[in-house]
């Protein structure tokens, strides 16, 4: 491959890579940019899981045999089966060398010895390739995995000048994982509380408009559990809002621990003392006996004085639910009618009889003296 071609490779790599929204997308990009540049056949990008002690593969791209699925759930390797990249990885750092990519073949090592290959030349014949080039790839100075391009038997082997260009590739794929470590950690704080590690209100608005969604299309059942924390004034009035800040942590690991009996659903922290469980898929009944526990466990907490909490579910007598706003809303209003009763268990809409005051107070028109507002709640038991 020329000059010129080798270089729009690695822009289109480096390109490729850059475009990703997510994780599994650069991962895809990564293998697939490397797999074309180095006219390989199949590709494949693994990590290091130093802790487990093993290889695991993130993506298998091109021509996979059985076995091989593009996103694997547990394609594991033991690393002492492929320990150049623990031990002659090392070895050649400690030597002052680079981490430089080589070539095995299906008869044995070729262009770079890493001193092991039996392993991959026994993979190299079981899925019927003929060569492939493996290239470590290094991020924030440690090893971190691996890049693996493939060629089928019957074509010409990978050469010295291929294993040079993959180490070159593997450092743009470096760049590229770096890069996405960054976006992650900042999508993650952009919709993480940081005083609890809950959601945040961001977090639980666009999981809502989501959810809303899939329940107005396939009539998924969507719950949402809004509830508020007695008491965090008078805390942080009397002991200082440290002692405060410690009750909101607590209420929110009580909050999480409570959202594990509804599988994938969402914990948050909208703000101040307000916090709330969003569940999709779950049926209300199981929605209300976590918020049931919650209203138990909050009301045990050493500091505050319990939890108001109300429930709205698709699946109980509410009415059409044609957006996230009116579910909040409807969540919001039984949560503000159990403040205003303190009430010891959770209030759910549609479930207080024929004329529902929390349906009512929640679809009331906001107007005037009657305007129906989140703050005006307080204390009204219609």
């Amino acid at each position: 491959m020329g000059e010129d071609r080798r270089l729009a490779a690695v822009v289109a790599l480096a390109q490729g890579m850059a475009a990703a929204h997510t994780p599994r997308e650069s991962w895809r990009a990564a293998a697939l940019g490397a797999c074309r540049a180095l006219s390989g056949s199949f590709a494949a990008l693994s990590v290091w899981e130093r802790e487990l002690g093993r290889l695991r593969v993130l993506v298998n791209v091109g021509d996979r045999t059985q076995g091989e699925e593009e996103f694997p759930a547990e394609e594991t390797y033991p690393v002492h089966q492929f320990p150049e990249i623990t031990e002659f990885l090392h070895e050649r750092w400690a030597a002052g060398g680079e981490p430089d990519a080589w070539v095995e073949t299906a008869e044995g090592p070729s262009a770079g010895d890493p001193g092991y290959c039996h392993q991959r030349v026994a993979a190299l014949r079981r899925r019927g390739r003929g060569c492939c080039v493996v290239a470590p790839i290094v991020l924030h100075g440690r090893a971190w995995g691996e890049l693996y391009v493939a060629r089928p038997a019957g074509v010409p082997v990978f050469d010295r000048g291929d294993a040079d260009f993959a180490t070159v590739l593997a450092s743009v794929v470096a760049a590229g994982l770096a890069q996405t470590e960054r976006l992650e950690e900042a999508r993650r704080l952009a919709f993480t509380d940081a005083l609890t590690g809950l959601a945040n209100r961001r977090a639980v608005d666009v999981r809502l408009e989501e959810a809303v969604e899939r329940h107005r299309v396939d009539g998924v059942v969507v719950s949402l559990v809004v509830c508020d924390l007695n008491g965090l004034k008078r805390v942080n009035d009397t002991q200082g809002h440290a002692v405060g800040d410690r009750l909101l942590e607590r209420f929110g690991s009580v909050l999480s621990l409570c959202g594990a009996m509804l599988p994938g659903a969402l914990a948050a922290r909208l703000g101040g003392d307000e916090f709330c469980l969003l569940a999709v898929g779950c049926p209300a009944d199981d929605v209300v006996k976590a918020a049931d526990q919650l209203c138990s466990r909050a009301a045990e907490l050493e500091l505050g004085e319990g939890v108001a909490c109300g429930v709205a579910s698709t699946e109980d007598p509410i009415g059409t639910v044609r957006s996230a706003r009116r579910l909040f809303r409807l969540a919001d209003a039984a949560q503000y009618r159990a403040k205003a009763e303190r009430a010891e268990r959770p209030v759910v809409a549609g479930r207080q009889g024929p004329d529902d005051p929390v349906v009512r107070l929640a679809d009331a028109e906001p107007s005037g003296e009657g305007a129906v507002e989140r703050r005006r709640f307080r204390g009204r038991v219609p």
